[in-house]
């Protein structure tokens, strides 16, 4: 039986001041030997969530809050009684945490620790700090309650972390300049820690241990740290980041030589805080060299590749201009404002001449503009994107907000403008919805959509029911939208028992149930599904999907190869599984299938994945997909084969090599990427990215790029 964390009183912590002068000797080494680590107020009673609710931990946490005049320290003492049984494989930036299934934070294979802040103590947005045994660095944003869980964030802070003979014990030193809190008040700080016994597979936490819709994530369930007072504003507050750029980038000609330009750039990010929690962010002669290259996917529907943002300038903060309706095993139906489509084209890269991007907390509201030019590339022309969001408090963790989006050029225009919301009625029940038009310059384009959607969720019930509309000309050509003129309904049940035989954890059962129209009443799809998952305390997962459906194809299509999907009706039979090892062994395996009948013949998807990680250093997976089409109009197969290697030098330095071929356009890419972090905030990358594969040869080079790329932060 569920047990309900709200019948303990919520825990709080006393934050120590450490005197003028013994900040200097506080040593970042990982160890709490230190007299101020002894004399400051300890926070523990930590309890579990898995694999036994509600009871204490069966590893002692300690947690102690010390701060001076510029920065946060936390230390953290993680007593095992096994020191030995301590699992510690990873030492790469940003490894240890991953955003999961529905957006909930999941652990790597390693123990650790993740602490959330809640400065405002607004109750809905979050900053997170995590490290391990080997004091890898993780941090992330939390936005509204775990809506969205930004593991691309990137602060500047520091931690060191050391295995003792009690276990292991971790020092943070986080610069207040790097957190973002109010003026003056004597508001608590809402404060979490969360921690995984890897081997036991068992996850702690201070506060929101709760099954029943709590959790690391839901902020409005956080302890608190008092004390946090009369905190120091920095001078100017601004950060200045500047970069230096020099690489080559060669193209094949039409006589199969490479063609090969020079490139040197220049560019400046910077940051000013406006105001307490209001940051200005602004970019110059943007570059993207150093981030890493899409998976590639291969596409067998008729609508659109979905890919997520990785660049730097729009992922910080990005939980604030989301609007749209969530995508479950597919993409988004519905997004308003979808950054790829800035300077991203199909042909390649556009230029990005500079933008501005105000975002934070004003009072109760939480707002966020950004406006970015364009240059002209690809018979583009130079062209102008802007967003408006604000989002208004609602009682004590909804919101009402409002967006407008717009693209402009010499060319053309589209708007789009919408409200949303997001109530909680009771801690388990949450109602959201959303209203917007959209508007083109020219004939076409005026469209609206809207949403309604109602959650309830305790561990062993979930309750999930919506209604998406999205009208037959709506366009939003500064957001996604999977699929216009439809009406789709859904909804959800699920029961989650936890029998304890046979090493189980718990046993997921949902079905699900949709229906998609068109706004005249014309049936387009319907599907019905049941969706099967055990999880065992080892850690080992086995999902199994029955299905069954129908859709209607207005319009033939061409499915790859050639092979066209004429218009008609088409009943669907699928079969699928996801399978997984347990991430804590030094080999985990994963599988998933999709053996789908449909189109009037076969559409299969099988795809499996090794990863060997032996020690902190090293990680390798290789991975494979089969794709399998075989219909009345023609068969083929279209499969994707991928080598990753990661090699982690130290905390501070790491090289990443992404090996993929796509049988299906006949080509192999490289991309390699070494990132020395030289100091916080501030990185020098070297990136070498090449294709290969034409008719004659999959050895013929296509493209071939090396860049090598240096930041430095300046803090003013």
């Amino acid at each position: 039986m569920s047990v309900s964390a709200q019948a303990y009183p919520t825990p709080d912590v006393d934050a120590h001041r450490l005197p003028s002068g013994e900040a200097s000797a506080l040593r970042i080494d990982g160890l709490l030997d230190e007299t101020a680590w002894r004399d400051a107020p300890m926070a523990s009673g930590f309890r579990q969530q898995e694999p036994f609710e509600g009871e204490p931990a069966t590893e002692v946490t300690e947690v102690r809050v010390l701060f001076d005049d510029a920065t946060l320290y936390i230390g953290i003492l993680a007593r095992d009684r096994s020191p030995d049984d301590v699992i510690a494989r990873i030492l790469q930036r940003d490894q240890l945490m991953s955003s999961g299934f529905g957006g909930s934070p999941q652990f790597a294979g390693d123990d650790a620790v993740a602490i959330l802040f809640d400065p405002f103590h607004d109750h809905r947005n979050g900053v997170v700090f995590a490290t391990n045994p080997n004091g890898a660095e993780f941090d992330a944003l939390i936005t509204d309650e775990g809506r969205e869980f930004n593991v691309d964030w990137r602060g500047v802070w520091e931690v060191a972390a050391q295995r003792t003979p009690e276990g292991w014990s971790a020092e943070f030193a986080i610069p207040f300049r790097s957190l973002r809190f109010p003026e003056a008040s004597d508001e608590p700080w809402g404060f979490n820690v969360y921690r995984i016994i890897r081997r036991k597979n068992e996850q702690v936490l201070w506060s929101s241990w709760s099954r029943d819709n709590e959790g690391f994530t839901r902020v409005s369930r956080a302890g608190h740290i008092h004390g946090l007072t009369d905190l120091p504003r920095a001078g100017l507050n601004v950060e200045l980041k500047p970069y230096v750029l020099g690489g080559a980038t060669g193209v094949v000609n039409t006589s199969d030589r490479l063609d090969t330009d020079g490139q040197v750039e220049v560019g400046l990010d910077a940051k000013w805080e406006v105001r307490p929690g209001l940051v200005l962010d602004a970019t110059l002669n943007t570059d993207f060299a150093q981030v890493e290259v899409d998976d590639q996917q291969v596409n067998l529907t008729r609508f659109s590749l979905f890919f997520p943002e990785k660049r730097d300038f729009f992922l910080e903060n990005s939980g604030i201009f989301e609007m749209g309706a969530p995508g479950m095993f597919g993409p988004p139906p519905l997004l308003l404002f979808f950054s790829r489509r800035i300077g991203i084209s199909r042909d390649g890269p556009i230029p990005i001449t500079g933008g501005v991007r105000l975002t934070g907390r004003a009072g109760r509201q939480t707002v966020g503009l950004l406006n970015v030019v364009t240059g002209a590339a690809f018979n583009e022309p130079r062209t102008n994107h802007a967003v408006a969001r604000v989002k208004r408090d609602v009682g004590e963790n909804g919101y009402l907000g409002a967006m407008v989006t717009d693209r402009r050029s010499t060319v053309g225009s589209n708007s789009t403008g919408g409200v949303d919301w997001s109530l909680w009625p009771t801690p388990t029940l949450n109602v959201q919805g959303l209203v917007a038009g959209t508007t083109t310059s020219g004939p076409g384009g005026e469209g609206a959509a809207y949403l309604l959607r109602v959650e309830y969720e305790t561990d062993f019930l979930g309750i999930t029911g919506g209604h998406l509309g999205i009208g037959p000309d709506a366009t939003a050509d500064l957001g996604f939208i999977a699929r216009t003129d439809i009406q789709q309904s859904d909804v959800t049940l699920r029961i989650t028992p936890r029998p304890r035989v046979l090493g189980l954890r718990s046993v997921q059962i949902e079905w699900t149930n949709r229906l998609v129209t068109t706004f005249d009443g014309g049936l387009q799809d319907w599907d019905s599904s049941l969706f099967i998952q055990p999880a065992w305390n080892s850690g080992e997962r086995l999902g199994v999907i029955i299905a069954r459906g129908f859709s209607r194809i207005d319009d033939a299509f061409d499915l790859g190869e050639g092979v066209i999907v004429p218009a008609g009706d088409y009943d669907a039979h699928q079969f699928g599984w996801f399978a997984g090892t347990s991430r804590n062994r030094m080999v985990s395996l994963s599988s998933q299938a999709f053996l789908q009948s449909f189109f009037g013949g076969r559409v299969d998807m099988i795809s499996g994945d090794v990863t060997v990680n032996p020690n902190a250093n090293i990680e390798l997976t290789v991975g494979y997909t089969h794709n399998r089409v075989d219909v009345p109009g023609g068969a083929f197969t279209a499969d994707l084969a991928r080598f990753r290697l990661g090699y982690a030098f130290s905390t501070n330095l790491f090289a990443n090599v992404l090996l993929q071929y796509n049988e299906r356009d006949d080509r192999l890419s490289v991309n390699v990427r070494i990132n020395f972090i030289h100091r916080p905030g501030s990185d020098l990358f070297i990136v070498f990215n090449e294709e290969r594969g034409s008719v004659g040869s999959i050895w013929d080079v296509n493209t071939r790029a090396a860049v090598v790329k240096l930041t430095y932060l300046a803090r003013l």
